[in-house]
């Protein structure tokens, strides 16, 4: 189990594209690298609510998946 405090704030980081408010600005996922090479996602709009945590493996076949437009929510 990681504890939320092991993620400091500089190691989270978000997409330049989130914006800084208005419609739709500013509602991202951020992203940290734990130390042993887990990846760690949270909600930027409530970071204290706690993160999920995933293998490389499973973060880079999502983003696989995505990438070749296989998992389509809306259809």
């Amino acid at each position: 189990m990681i504890e939320q405090s092991a993620l400091r704030p500089e190691n989270w980081r978000k997409s330049s594209y989130s914006g800084g408010g208005g419609v739709g600005g500013g509602n991202c996922v951020e992203v940290a690298t734990v130390a042993d090479g887990r990846v760690a996602f949270r909600d930027s709009k409530n970071p204290d609510a706690g993160f999920l945590l995933f293998t490389r493996t499973q973060v880079d076949s999502l983003m696989k998946r995505l990438k070749d437009n296989e998992l389509d929510c809306l259809g």
